[in-house]
């Protein structure tokens, strides 16, 4: 790595323990980055900080070497369940990076123990952990520890082991607000002590963001880190290292492309990004079957517990491809990570820069590619300006082959395939529809049949987006879908017998349906007349004394009822309402 940073270690202002030297000499980390620099010295020195970086640029060691040093400085020793540091953020691969880097430096101080907690496991066992073993330093996403709070029946006492915490970070803090975690954020915060030492770390600065450096952090140093070479455009949010292209293409040629390049860089490490979960099981699956002699792994955020084994053995590869989702985008360090694909352009423009900034990291060089469709194109234009992330177009890839017969051909052979095919197609069309770039990315500009070709469906999903449209230039199979059969024979058994219980149900049905639809219309009248001359009668019989007001006032009830049903007011409207109406109808 080229020296390309602020110095070695002892050229700090402040004189770092010589146990955290030596391991940060086993890591081969001779010199430090501009954050680390920046970051170190302030946090030593009882500072709160706020820092902006680059993604890719070291964060991870400026907040872990500060910690080990505060907590070495205590005055009275933490027991085994005290906790003195907390890390939170937002994804648990970034958890589980986080403490192996932890991990490391706390082998030297056996002193401190560490804990992870994390969704996909077992809380009940998270809980016995910390009975047993104490953790001094907790890492954890905020879903999980806002969990663990609860658990005080269970004999878990987390809210008085965070009263003796000197440091808390927030890792990604940018993140952490756009997956929605600010609830469960405030509820935390709540638990622990004001007196500490904070520190939010991100790639980007967000108004939600401002308003919790605010409300979290105590005259807090904002430190901004840009990269060296960067004057020119000193707001340039990827690393300097990094090529970045985009590709323009049809709907119909991009999966054509995307094997055609990976097929051309077997030897390299490669992300490839997907806007949905569905899309990553499908074309993942797909991938596996079309680019030989390679390792593919996928991974999405509704992946539980298979995620953190997936994540580990990509890392230790030295090459292979990972197809993925956002899940991937933020703070995730793989080594060697040769490209960055992104199969389809993320919602958010913040999201393209974390995504590009899974290689070039720490002054490597790395490549990025987007492909975009033609309408797509001004989407370029759009992420230079708001984001200052210039791109350059890429030539044409050579050697494409026609694979999508050849997927139609996996759908057609087992119904897993098929189906996969079918929630990939819907789940993109109502990702696009919610892009936050709609001026560019718009549901109506899509051309369905291009991207259904691309999709290699045998036939189009029934949908509100296609409702009413008619596509006489896509080509559905002559297989009747609904015979298709799943591989897996356990499932295929599954499903003839929730068919036959449909076709059960239906027959059940049947002679009912049947009258009330064969019955014709002056019958149906017939018996309506009926029926309201019986009313009359009845109401004539019983000498009724219901008055117009009366009528009226029943009819409103009845109005508000509906309106209740449909789910149009609550439950408390339709009371407030209905009294009111009495209140009208009795007078003062």
């Amino acid at each position: 790595m080229e020296n390309i940073t602020d110095g070695t270690w002892d050229t700090l202002p402040v004189q770092l323990n010589e146990k955290i030297l030596q391991t940060l000499e086993e890591m081969k980390f001779t010199y430090m980055t501009p954050v680390q620099s920046a970051c170190i010295p302030l946090f030593m020195s009882n500072k709160d900080v706020a820092a902006e970086a680059v993604t890719g640029s070291g964060k991870t060691l400026a907040f872990v070497i500060p910690i080990i040093e505060l907590l070495l400085k205590r005055e009275e020793k933490l027991k085994k369940k005290q906790v003195g540091a907390l890390v939170i953020t937002p994804t648990r691969e970034l958890a589980l990076q986080i403490s192996e880097v932890m991990g490391m430096f706390i082998q030297k101080f056996p002193e401190f123990t560490q804990i992870l907690l994390i969704g996909g496991s077992n809380p009940a066992e998270d809980v016995e952990k910390f009975t047993e073993h104490g953790g001094n330093i907790v890492i954890a996403t905020p879903g999980r520890l806002e969990d663990m709070f609860r658990r005080k029946s269970e004999g878990l006492e987390l809210a008085s082991a965070v009263r003796s915490l000197d440091v808390l970070v927030l890792d990604e803090a940018d993140r952490l607000l756009d997956m929605g975690f600010e609830a469960s954020l405030n509820s935390i915060l709540s638990y622990l002590p004001k007196q500490r030492r904070t520190g939010l770390f991100s790639a980007t600065q967000t108004q939600e963001l401002e308003k919790l450096v605010r409300a979290g952090l105590r005259n807090p140093v904002r430190i901004t880190v840009k990269e060296k070479g960067q004057a020119a455009s000193a707001t340039q949010k990827t690393p300097a290292r990094l090529s970045n292209y985009y590709f323009i293409c049809r709907a119909e040629d991009k999966f054509n492309n995307l094997v055609a390049f990976l097929r051309q860089h077997k030897h390299e490490k490669q992300l490839v990004f997907f806007s949905t979960c569905a899309c990553v099981e499908y074309f993942g699956r797909a991938l596996e079957s079309l680019v030989k002699k390679v390792t593919i792994h996928c991974i999405h955020g509704k992946m539980k517990n298979k995620r953190s084994s997936i994540f580990s053995d990509f890392r230790a590869l030295k090459s292979g491809i990972l197809v993925c989702t956002d899940v991937m985008a933020r703070g995730i360090d793989i080594p060697d990570v040769n490209w960055v694909l992104q199969y389809d352009p993320p919602s958010s423009a913040s999201a393209f820069v974390h995504r590009c900034g899974r290689t070039a990291r720490i002054g490597n060089y790395g490549n990025a590619l987007v492909f975009l469709l033609p309408m797509e194109e001004p989407y370029v234009n759009f992420l230079s300006i708001n984001q200052k992330c210039p791109l350059q177009k890429m030539s044409a890839i050579k050697d494409v082959v026609d694979v999508l017969p050849k997927v139609k051909a996996m759908a057609l052979a087992d119904r897993a395939m098929f189906d996969k095919g079918m929630r990939a197609f819907v789940s993109y069309v109502q990702a696009y529809a919610k892009h936050q770039c709609s001026l560019i990315f718009r549901v109506k500009d899509l051309d369905f049949v291009s991207l259904a070709n691309g999709f290699a469906l045998l036939r189009l999903p029934k949908m509100p987006e296609l409702k009413g449209k008619t596509f006489p230039d896509f080509v559905e199979t002559t297989v009747n879908t609904d015979s298709i059969r799943y591989k897996d024979k356990n499932r295929q058994k599954q499903r003839q017998k929730m068919l036959a219980e449909l076709k059960d149900k239906e027959k059940m049905e049947l002679p009912k349906k049947n009258f009330v639809k064969n019955k014709s219309w002056s019958k149906q009248k017939c018996k309506k007349e009926r029926k309201k001359k019986r009313a009359a009668k009845r109401k004539h019989d019983e000498d009724s004394d219901m008055d117009e007001e009366y009528m009226k006032e029943l009819l409103e009830d009845t109005r508000l009822l509906k309106k209740l049903k449909k789910g149009q007011i609550s439950e408390e409207d339709f009371e407030q309402q209905l009294t009111n109406s009495k209140q009208e109808a009795g007078g003062p």
